[in-house]
């Protein structure tokens, strides 16, 4: 077997004896080969770099391995890429968008573990993946590129910027195309997509929460997206009318927070130097919130990574319980999703019987309301231990649609569904959009509903509406242009038909 590495003339001696530490992973005969001046990896492939003979088991390769293995080295000039079919190269690696057009790694696709280990195959020491994850993510930092950190304590040296930045990218695949501010201080961020993957344009949304008149603490919610456009189809909400265009990767979800982070410190930079007025100012990001484009649970891979890099305590250092993943009700991913995240999960539930949330959310014709429930009683028993759902409560949304689900009945069903399961109630005032045919329910509806949540002895919050001056309020993301020729307006019961615009 020839294996074929290659690098600068330090790099290549650290793989070097990296790999003679690490003889087991060779066959018994193992020649090999160290390129120098490589741009993209020291890492082998196998159609260009290795020749394999016979197949050698496990066990054979691994036993008394260090004496068996014998070691050629010569060098010469070349260009090489990662092996990605080889048995010992890292799944991440080989997972779909784990490189740009380019062929550099995208490093904000990697956790901090996968950064690590990436670090040590390239022959570095583990200190430069926490190097390389506080100057991508930590307070401040947030850099573009290793060039940045050039003539600042604790960055990059000249020899790794140049190699780094061959082979890797902390670029996270998507471009900050314009903001708008709405008239309440929300700001719309609008991102186009750059990459092998889904193509068009994102939204995410900065949320300021003002308290002039509380002793609580300012702060301000993310609300990021997960897809380009949604394929559940919810009648009530413009992503939901555009279709699926495209799953996000874990780096274009996380990159949504970093130009945020970015854009908030450039505001308050702003505020200090008196170019904005005080009563601008932006607090740090506290909340992050997957309530944007697209269905979080359909794209669950991608979210559960990326809530796993915000939540680090090496990087963006967000707590679990300030990141929510919402749900209109995937049942078998919502369970995976409870199983392995400290996330918070929101379940937008908007119906309480089949009929009604067969029309407005079609997932219930997958999962029904009782199905859907039952599962949830599952995950947050009402009763149970702490251990049984490790002290959380999932967090129910229901949209206020004025006539079509908003009656006193409607509160009292909602009570008696969630029975049993540790939860919160969070209404949404409905926000229209070009070509709905719903209506917002009136304030006075929508507090008589809640007092009949509350009166039970149940947590139950109306969710304020902002943006929406900028189509950036809850349901509004998403192009209008798209709606007409995608999803198809799903006919209503008959008895509905009075509480709709007319088309």
């Amino acid at each position: 077997m020839t294996l074929l590495l290659s690098g600068g003339d330090r790099g290549l001696h650290r793989c070097k004896d990296a790999l003679h530490r690490s003889a087991h992973y060779l066959a018994p005969t193992a020649h090999l080969v160290l390129r120098r001046a490589c741009p993209v990896s020291k890492m082998m492939r196998p159609d260009r770099s290795i020749q394999t003979g016979a197949a050698t088991s496990a066990a054979a390769s691994t036993a008394s391995s260090t004496d068996r293995t014998q070691t050629a080295i010569q060098t010469e000039e070349c260009s090489t890429s990662y092996d990605l079919s080889h048995s010992q190269c890292p799944d991440f690696l080989q997972r779909k968008g784990a490189f740009n057009s380019r062929g550099q790694l995208i490093l904000k696709n990697l956790s901090y573990e996968e950064l690590e280990q990436w670090c040590l195959q390239e022959g570095e020491r583990p200190q430069r993946a926490r190097q390389l994850w506080r100057w991508m993510y930590y307070s401040g930092n947030w850099i573009r590129g290793p060039d940045d950190t050039a003539g600042l304590q604790d960055g990059f040296s000249k020899g790794f910027r140049e190699g780094l930045g061959q082979r890797v990218t902390m670029d996270g695949q998507l471009q900050l195309q314009r903001t708008q501010v709405s008239a309440d201080g929300t700001c719309k961020l609008l991102f186009d997509l750059r990459g092998d993957g889904a193509a068009g344009t994102v939204e995410a949304v900065i949320i300021p929460v003002q308290r002039p008149n509380s002793s609580r603490p300012q702060r301000t919610t993310l609300c990021i997206s997960s897809q380009v456009g949604c394929a559940q189809n919810c009648q009530f909400c413009l992503t939901g009318r555009m279709g699926l265009r495209g799953n996000l990767s874990t780096a274009q979800i996380v990159e949504q927070v970093v130009e945020a982070c970015r854009y908030v410190a450039s505001h308050q930079a702003r505020v200090a130097s008196g170019e904005l007025p005080v009563s601008q100012q932006i607090a740090p990001i506290t909340n992050i919130v997957f309530m944007g484009m697209g269905e979080p649970l359909h794209n669950l891979e991608a979210v559960r990574q990326s809530v796993s890099i915000l939540c680090h305590p090496q990087g963006l250092q967000f707590s679990p319980n300030r990141v929510t993943v919402s749900t209109v009700g995937l049942i078998p991913e919502m369970q995976a999703l409870v199983a392995s995240s400290s996330a918070q999960l929101a379940v937008s539930l908007h119906a309480t019987t089949d009929e009604v949330r067969d029309w407005i959310a079609p997932v219930n014709r997958r999962y029904p309301l009782q199905q859907l429930m039952g599962a949830l009683r599952d995950l947050f028993p009402k009763h149970g231990s702490p251990k049984q759902h490790n002290g959380r409560h999932v967090l129910f949304e229901y949209v206020m649609l004025q006539g079509i689900n908003d009656s006193l009945e409607d509160a009292q069903r909602l009570l008696m569904l969630t029975h049993g399961i540790e939860c919160k109630f969070n209404l949404i005032g409905f926000n229209p959009h070009p070509g709905t045919r719903f209506r917002p329910s009136t304030s006075q509806q929508v507090a008589a509903f809640g007092g009949i949540i509350r009166d039970a002895g149940a947590v139950c919050t109306v969710r304020e509406s902002r943006g929406g001056d900028e189509m950036a309020a809850c349901g509004q993301l998403g192009h209008v242009e798209a709606i007409e020729s995608v999803m198809p307006l799903l006919e209503p019961p008959p008895q509905f038909l009075d509480a709709l615009v007319a088309a």
